[in-house]
């Protein structure tokens, strides 16, 4: 069977890019998983201010973008108005796509197809109506979550809740409020309300020493874990399920979590504002009872079963397909 040539280009600079990246979510799949993908001839070119596109012309079947902005993506793509080759291309968060400029690039890179983690109707809050978009739902490594630790060997006296946070204090959320659909207490809500909890063990996402490869390492020392984020489900949260933890998740109308598929009480705990603190305390008050154990393996395998890395490069390729005739 032919291979799918894809060109994969990104700016040199761009630390997501690094094993020594603080998160390797996107590393890995971009860097690994496409790369063992058997209907795909991945080459990789890193650029900076300027690239050629115009050498790429009839090598390729794909043109792979790790973003449409020149943060991650190089800032010129010379020559790619005469091209013919499809351009897929990554989107991250939706919400700035004013704010940082981002659809001219639909033009400037001739973009074809976006794909992300991000529900369809959020991207196209933000996005022109006829741009195409794929949800994808990559960052879980396989390999990574292998050797689980026991879930009887685990913290259960505590809950941990990782990541970037918000503040409570009126001063931070009058200053936040200037930052608009940016706000991280407008993403990061629900999270910050869990971190005061008593029983929560909140870390930053650098203030530990669990960064890199390392993170499961860090999800492996607790039974629960909280994942929410109060616009879009992230890769916290199949990061969580994958590592064997009881996983109290954020799902909700608004962020429209339940695209990933899991179940309420079967494969995950399902949290709100109104029954986060009650859900929480019911696992605190109980935390030796069996069926938390069986609900965190349940959610690992749904996990596995659906939301890895060598998954999302199956999607990818479903995508590439649709533009290129073997």
């Amino acid at each position: 069977m032919k291979k799918i040539k894809t060109a994969f280009i990104y700016k040199k600079s761009n630390p997501y890019m690094s094993k020594t990246a603080w998160a390797t979510t996107y590393y890995h799949f971009f860097m690994n998983a496409l790369n063992r993908h058997s209907e795909l001839e991945m080459s990789y070119f890193p650029a900076e201010k300027q690239f050629d596109a115009s050498k790429l012309k009839d090598n390729f079947d794909i043109i792979l973008l790790w973003e449409n902005n020149s943060w991650g993506s190089p800032d010129e793509l010379t020559g790619i108005e005469h091209l013919d080759t499809p351009v897929i291309c990554r989107v991250n968060d939706a919400h700035d796509a004013k704010i940082m400029k981002k659809i001219p690039y639909h033009e400037k890179y001739k973009i074809d197809h976006y794909f992300g983690y991000l529900q369809e109707p959020y991207f196209h809050k933000y996005y022109p109506k006829n741009f195409k978009y794929k949800e994808i739902f990559y960052g879980v490594e396989p390999s990574l979550y292998d050797n689980l630790t026991s879930f009887s060997e685990r913290i259960k006296n505590k809950i941990l809740c990782s990541g970037a946070s918000a503040q409570s204090n009126l001063l931070f959320r009058l200053k936040d409020i200037k930052r608009g659909e940016r706000g991280l207490w407008k993403m990061y809500k629900l999270r910050t309300k869990c971190n005061e909890l008593p029983y929560v063990d909140y870390t930053t996402t650098l203030q530990h020493e669990f960064i890199n490869d390392k993170y499961p390492l860090l999800l492996m020392k607790y039974c629960a874990s909280i994942t929410a984020h109060s616009l879009y489900p992230v890769i916290k949260y199949w990061e969580s399920t994958a590592a064997g933890c009881l996983t109290f998740m954020e799902v909700t109308e608004k962020n429209q979590a339940n695209i990933l598929g899991f179940k309420d009480n079967e494969s995950a705990v399902f949290i709100n504002e109104k029954n986060y603190e009650s859900k929480l305390s019911e696992y605190i008050s109980d935390p030796n009872n069996s069926k938390w154990k069986e609900i965190a393996q349940a959610g690992r395998l749904h996990t596995i079963n659906n939301l890895t890395n060598d998954i999302a490069a199956n999607s990818l390729v479903s995508l590439f397909k649709e533009y290129v005739t073997n």
